[in-house]
């Protein structure tokens, strides 16, 4: 594969990408021999009769069919966890959590991911799984997909490579990736670092896609010419080789004797993307009140309910704040909608202390949550001047679906047990004979 991705621009465009010239057969999808001796194999990530503007998939020209392979047999479930779960029941606690340890012993992607929670129910396709990753050895000879829905990763330490069936990307810390539902994949480290961690959406549900503008009109938020595909690169090799597959919440392995990574040229809409946050090209307001956090909608995952992610994916970006008469940390709230909350870095606005870049937070529906004591008082007493808030950048998984948080997140040495007490101090301020 090449050292040096290419990428094509757009997000959700019909492309075509060949590593050799004339590889992608012209006229049409199947002919009876493809060039270059390659076999035809579409890969379709919805209903063959969705509507063309939701239809999904892509051909590819490859040097073996997926078919080569072994039998399937179960592997040990780790602690990649899948909905619906069984113990214990959803809780209305407010939780946060440390920083993923980074390991100290030789440890990949896969053996690497720690189910946070999970909401909703994979067979049904609808909900998600909420997990970390810390990772410090490469998958050289193990591949993975996952057939239980499309994976959001979202580095916070270490840049990562993802080498993929329809060709490679590099994703850093302030960038995200998307590998659809189904779509062959090994995740190694890249840039030097030693360690790797973050945070990954596994998607139950609908892809996501880009949410719809509204009353802001034809620009603002995320614009698809950014989101970045890989171009078509491959790797011929023979050996022992692993393919691990996520299905119906078990993982499965089966071997192969050449690389899965070995289709020559692809075209279609289906394929695995990437986003720079920086982009982003945030909205606030200029006059006063606080905006709702939809307005830092980046993807959404639609459910049957108009108006009601399965999951939106939200920042909270380095942007300028100048309300004026007004609160501007996010106010207090309780809400509908569920809440994971991460932090790539710098600091969060509404917390002063204990939310830590790789670490996490989680407020379910109608749970009250906010500002701390601290933050409460000095956003109430500070100068109401033009501010810059630079160094941050936090993100939200937010669904319609109640988080249940998995046994080994609840009892993780890096839960923060005493997460309620920083509100503790929000003392009263009534004084009813002065206004």
């Amino acid at each position: 594969m090449n050292n040096k991705p290419e990428y094509l621009s757009g997000f959700r465009n019909h492309h075509a990408s060949e590593a050799l010239p004339g590889a992608l057969p012209e006229g049409q999808n199947s002919p009876q021999r493809c060039p270059y001796g390659l076999y035809a194999e579409q890969l379709t990530g919805s209903a063959f009769t969705a509507p063309r503007s939701h239809n999904l998939r892509s051909w590819l020209y490859r040097i073996r069919p997926s078919v080569a392979q072994s039998a399937y047999r179960p592997l040990a479930r780790g602690q990649w966890a899948t909905a619906p779960p069984h113990e214990p029941a959803a809780d209305p606690n407010q939780m946060r959590w440390d920083p993923h340890p980074l390991p100290d012993i030789p440890t990949d992607f896969i053996d690497g991911l720690m189910t946070i929670a999970v909401n909703g129910d994979a067979t049904a396709q609808t909900g998600c799984g909420v997990h970390v990753y810390a990772f410090n050895r490469d998958m050289t000879e193990r591949f993975c997909y996952d057939a239980d829905g499309e994976l959001l990763i979202v580095p916070q330490q270490g840049a990562i490579t993802l080498r993929s069936e329809l060709g490679v990307l590099e994703v850093a810390s302030g960038e995200i990736a998307v590998i659809p539902r189904g779509i062959k994949f090994q995740v190694r480290l890249a840039g030097g670092a030693e360690a790797a961690r973050g945070y990954v959406c596994e998607n139950y549900g609908s892809p996501f896609e880009l949410p719809g503008l509204g009353p802001i009109g034809a620009n603002g938020l995320a614009n698809p010419r950014d989101f970045l595909s890989p171009e078509a690169c491959y790797e011929d090799v023979t050996g022992e080789f692993e393919l691990v597959a996520k299905f119906s919440g078990r993982l499965w392995a089966t071997r192969l004797d050449h690389s899965p990574l070995d289709v020559v040229a692809w075209h279609g809409n289906y394929a695995p993307y990437k986003y720079d946050l920086a982009r982003f090209n945030t909205l606030n307001t200029v006059s006063f009140d606080h905006p709702d956090p939809s307005i830092f909608t980046v993807l959404t995952s639609a459910s049957d309910t108009p108006g009601m992610a399965n999951i939106d994916f939200v920042i909270f970006p380095p942007r300028w704040m100048v309300a004026e008469h007004t609160f501007r940390p996010p106010y207090f709230h309780r809400n509908l909608m569920s809440e994971f909350m991460g932090l790539i870095h710098g600091a969060y606005d509404a917390k002063a202390e204990g939310f830590l870049p790789g670490g996490a937070s989680l407020h379910n529906s109608m749970s009250p949550h906010g500002p701390d004591a601290e933050t409460f008082e000095k956003a109430t007493s500070a100068e109401l001047a033009p501010q810059r808030l630079g160094d941050t950048l936090a993100f939200m998984f937010e669904s319609r679906y109640v988080y249940q948080p998995t046994p080994a997140a609840l009892d993780a040495d890096f839960r923060q047990r005493g997460y309620v007490d920083v509100w503790a101090g929000l003392r009263s301020h009534f004084t009813p004979g002065q206004r």
